[in-house]
């Protein structure tokens, strides 16, 4: 069986793909649903239609397969698109962003506040926007997940266009680039080199980075706008990749408590900071991003606190009222729970 999926504008491109179809296998399947002057355009190319043309929902070909399975391939295995289904799947894919490209472009024309946006005015809230995602993927729902994704990219998109008003990329543009540094930076998978682990494929980004742009120190392209967190941690992969590192987790945890019995007699500023410093580097060497790692332990930190008080006033107490070691005994109660 082929399964023909014909996107909209594609009527000129009917005749053949129907000729080579309906040559190969009686049960050929068109998605979207065939109209008349499609239909009338089979009818003059063939002698016979299939006897089982069905119409099969463009969607279902595209964003589920399972839905062709069930109500097309079960009869007949062999069942396949044509285009592909990968295929089917970019040209989705680039419909929707287009979509959203077109909202963008409507909102930077009609909508007051849209229209009084700049680059600089729109960071803050990309930013803002990233902190939601990361939020997101630390509670878990899927479904806040792809709502905040959502929003995301539309800050990527809404400044794209902003850029193609100041006459220089678009959309388009940006896209491609993006691409092209991806491939560029992964020989692994577009090349013939090798990365045998994560930590492998890093050293090749940050070598390939690096010998694009030769001219750049160890540190460059260190935003000093990004949180101290994150700031730190990339400095750090900096260092990693001229080879300044702890080789494993166990020497990164020997300097943390290091700086632990130095500055736990005289803590000051400078003293608290190398300490961080240090366990974001036990971070770092253990796979973790002390950025979300820090966010997830406030998360339960809160929510320790918070229960720790509601447990206090199921026994009659005001946990605000008590006292340091009572206050402590109800939160210990908590986490043991």
């Amino acid at each position: 069986m082929r399964v023909i999926a014909l996107g909209p504008g594609e009527a000129d491109g009917v005749p053949a793909l129907a000729l080579e179809a309906v040559a190969a296998a009686r049960g050929t399947v068109f998605a979207p649903p065939l109209d008349a002057a499609v239909a009338l355009m089979l009818g003059r190319h063939t002698q016979v239609l299939p006897d089982d043309l069905r119409a099969v929902p463009a969607d279902a070909v595209v964003a589920a397969p399972d839905a062709i399975a069930h109500a097309v391939a079960a009869a007949h295995p062999d069942a396949h698109t044509l285009p592909a289904r990968d295929v089917l799947r970019a040209r989705a894919i680039g419909a929707r962003v287009a979509e959203l490209a077109v909202v963008a472009s409507r909102l930077r024309a009609e909508c007051p506040w849209d229209r009084a946006q700049t680059l600089a005015s729109i960071v803050p809230h990309t930013v803002e926007e990233a902190f939601e995602v990361a939020e997101a993927v630390a509670a878990g729902d899927p479904a806040h997940q792809a709502d905040e994704i959502g929003d995301l990219l539309f800050q990527s998109v809404f400044l794209a266009a902003l850029l193609e008003e100041d006459g220089h990329a678009d959309l388009a543009t940006v896209a491609r680039g993006q691409a092209d540094k991806l491939i560029s930076r992964h020989p692994h998978v577009y090349g013939d080199q090798t990365a045998s682990d994560a930590d492998a494929v890093v050293d090749i980004w940050e070598q390939r980075k690096r010998a694009e742009r030769p001219d750049e120190s160890i540190f460059h392209e260190l935003p000093p706008g990004l949180p101290a967190l994150a700031y730190a941690a990339k400095t750090q992969k900096r260092a990693s990749s001229a080879g300044f590192t702890f080789p494993d987790v166990a020497a990164a945890f020997d300097k943390w408590h290091e700086e632990v019995g130095e500055r736990r007699v005289a803590p000051s500023q400078h003293a608290v900071g190398d300490v961080i410093f240090a366990a974001v580097a036990v971070a770092q060497a253990a796979g973790v991003d002390p950025e979300i790692a820090v966010r997830a332990a406030a998360v339960r930190f809160r929510a320790r606190v918070e229960g720790a008080a509601v447990m206090a006033a199921q026994a009659g107490e005001d946990f605000e009222s008590l006292g340091p070691d009572a206050q402590l005994e109800w939160y210990r109660h908590v986490r043991g729970r």
